[in-house]
This record gives structure tokens, C-alpha cells and sequence, in this order.
């Protein structure tokens, strides 16, 4: 913890320098000033020499924290460059309170090694890590950095490798919903909604009563029971988020393992949020579902295509026609007009994916990329 308050305190410091630039270009546009990583860095270097508590800790660790508020500074600039409307910009970067913030600290390649299987950091900082797996290669950066349940964990960035998996020229659409999940053009490949949310709700109630019957008053410190029932409640979102993401790991493992190419609606459910199916959909965890097919189609070298959601509810995947009047959300079976095919709207829209990206479908059950040898899905 005496490590992260010297890197709280480098970027705090790196706040108020942002502010007084700003300030100074505002009061004297002729002259203007820069807040660049080279001016931070300086700034950094001024402060080691004059402050014997900052240079007792690691430099590695201090400059990457610059570097993080670099990017935080610049992203937040190009929103605001880009015209992003005000609710969907990032902000700039503001101060790290003691007790606000989670700790974080950043190493690079020179800033850390690994021996008998603990971890040394710059410093003469020395941990022993619960290993979850052993790394496939020399790892170039590791994060140290606790989560809302005060655990702590070490995050490793090792180059990405690529394990193939066997052919088997299958293809797969997958359309998301808030019924189910994933509806695909295979139906043992349809990933239900398991409602994790919904299940441990009423412990989530029980512990924001907790939580607002114990908060302090404005002022005054947090009480250990204050404290005892934040954590309780951030470890059932953990569960819950944990449960949603081991859910859908194993369901991508399924897809990717069983098709060579899938064509994936490129759905971005934030505007859920403001319609009635809101908590439905949060509970769905759709974006995780997404993240994780993807992540796991690359892993295994699967050809997944992101296909555009625009009109797939109106046209029809089997002749391409599209419906003049959009169907409304409670009409479920999808019924084309041109050539009469009749399937559930979810299935339907699941082929259009298909025939979007390029597939050739072979089957009510499967479909193969183009070109490959004709085969039906298990």
C-alpha cells in the first residue's frame, strides 16, 4: 500500500499540472503551455530529487502511472475534439482519493521478474502468487491491482498463441436476444438465459438495506459495518459476473470446437437500457457472451464474422426479402411473404447472419463456408 500512495500521489500530481496548464492556456492564449509525457516525466524526475519518500519507491511503477493518465488525458481530448456528445465522452482524468479509489500498479519488462515461482517487483516488493494457470511464455508486463472485494490479483500480458482446432466445414449464425442469450441456426448450440441476477436478487436487497441503514452521515468515517456490508454485497456481483462468464466460456468453447466459421451479429445492447427489458437484458450479460466468442474464435484460428444487425428482423433467410412493415416485438414466428417461409423470428434472423457474412447455409441445422465440402451439423 506504500508503493500505491507514492503512484497516487505521482498522479495526482499529474492532475493538478493538467489543471494549471489549462488554466494558463485559457488566461494566455499567445503562450500557450504543454502537459505532454515528456513535461510529466520532468516533473517526475524534479520530485525524486527533492523528496526522499517518492525516491525510496520504484520509478518503473511511478512512470507508468504517467503514462496511464497520458492515455486517460488524450482520450478524453479526442472525445472532445470528435464532438462525442457530453453523457458518452470520456472525462478528463481527475484526482485519486485515499479511500475512493482501488489500487493498481503497472510493471514493465525491467520493473519485475519471476523466481521459484514468486513474484519480484522493483522495489524489493516480494509476493506469492496462487497460480491459475502457468503462463505459456515469458510474460512483458504484469498488473498488480485489487479488486472491490479486497482481493488481490497480478494480471500478466504474455504474446497471444494460436492452438487450432480440427476442421470440421461447419458454419454457424448467431443472432443475441434477451429470451434467450444466443439463438443459433443449430438448436444444440442455443446458450438459455440463465438468470444469475434474478437468483441471487433478494441477497442483493438484504444487502442494500445493509448498506443504507449503516452508511455515515456526511463527514464521518465509515464504520466497520458500513464497510462489512459493502463488501458482502460486492462479492454476490462478483459471483454473479463469474457465473455469467464461466457460462459463457463454456458455451463459446462449444461453438468454436464444433464450427469452422460462425457469423455473429455485431450487437450493441446499450440502448436496452433505456426500454422497459432493461434489468432482462443487464442479466443477460449479452456483451460477455459476445467478448467471449470472439476472444475464444481467435484463440482457436475459427473464421467469426461480425455481421451488421441493421433490418436482420424484417428479412427473410431463405429468399433475402425484406418485409414492408417492421414486426413488432410480440409477434415471434417470422412469416415471408415471397416465398412463404414460415420459421421463430430468432431462427430467422439467426440465418440472415449466415447469409450475410457469406455462408452458404446447408441444412435447418448447420451451414458450411463457402466452398467447403457439404456436411450437416450433429
Amino acid at each position: 500500500m506504500t508503493e500505491w500512495s507514492r503512484c497516487r500521489w505521482v498522479w495526482n500530481e499529474c492532475v493538478a499540472k493538467s489543471k494549471a496548464v489549462y488554466a494558463h492556456n485559457q488566461a494566455h492564449p499567445e503562450a500557450k503551455q504543454t502537459c505532454g509525457p515528456a513535461q510529466l516525466d520532468r516533473m517526475l524526475t524534479e520530485a525524486r530529487a527533492v523528496t526522499p519518500w517518492l525516491a525510496e519507491g520504484s520509478s518503473v511503477a511511478q512512470q507508468q502511472i504517467i503514462r496511464d493518465f497520458g492515455r486517460s488525458r488524450a482520450k478524453a481530448l479526442k472525445d472532445i475534439d470528435d464532438r462525442v456528445p457530453q453523457g458518452r465522452r470520456a472525462g478528463m482524468p481527475g484526482y485519486k482519493k485515499k479511500h475512493g479509489t482501488r489500487p493498481t500498479l503497472n510493471y514493465t519488462r525491467r520493473g519485475f521478474r519471476l523466481k521459484d515461482g514468486r513474484l519480484h517487483l522493483a522495489g524489493g516488493i516480494v509476493l506469492t502468487v496462487v497460480w491459475s494457470r502457468n503462463l505459456p511464455a515469458a510474460p512483458t508486463s504484469v498488473r498488480v491491482h485489487q479488486d472491490s472485494v479486497g482481493h488481490w490479483y497480478a494480471s500478466f500480458v504474455v504474446p497471444a498463441q494460436v492452438e487450432p482446432l480440427t476442421e470440421t466445414g461447419l458454419a454457424l449464425g448467431v443472432d443475441w436476444g434477451v429470451k434467450e442469450i444466443a439463438t443459433t441456426t443449430s438448436d444444440a448450440h442455443d446458450l438459455p438465459h440463465a438468470e444469475f441476477g434474478k437468483q441471487a436478487q433478494a441477497k442483493l436487497y438484504r444487502y442494500d438495506r445493509m448498506t443504507a441503514r449503516r452508511r455515515p452521515a456526511k463527514g464521518q468515517a465509515r464504520s466497520k459495518g458500513y464497510q462489512e456490508a459493502q463488501r458482502w454485497r460486492a462479492r454476490t456481483y462478483q459471483k454473479i459476473a463469474r457465473q455469467r462468464q464461466d457460462a459463457a466460456r463454456k458455451w463459446a468453447k462449444k461453438v468454436v470446437g464444433d464450427h469452422d466459421a460462425v457469423a455473429v451479429e455485431d450487437f450493441r445492447p446499450k440502448f436496452l437500457a433505456k426500454t422497459t427489458m432493461a434489468r432482462k437484458a443487464a442479466d443477460a450479460a449479452i456483451g460477455t457472451a459476445k467478448k467471449s466468442l470472439v476472444e475464444m474464435g481467435h484463440k482457436h484460428a475459427r473464421d467469426v464474422r461480425l455481421v451488421r444487425p441493421a433490418h436482420t428482423t424484417v428479412d427473410c433467410g431463405r429468399c433475402g426479402a425484406r418485409t414492408k412493415h417492421a414486426l413488432p416485438l410480440s409477434e415471434r414466428t417470422f412469416t415471408c411473404t415471397t416465398c412463404g417461409a414460415v420459421s421463430p423470428r430468432d431462427k430467422n434472423s439467426a440465418h440472415v447472419m449466415l447469409v450475410r457474412a457469406g455462408l452458404a447455409p446447408s441444412g435447418a441445422e448447420g451451414a458450411r463456408p463457402s466452398g467447403a465440402p457439404l456436411q450437416k451439423a450433429a
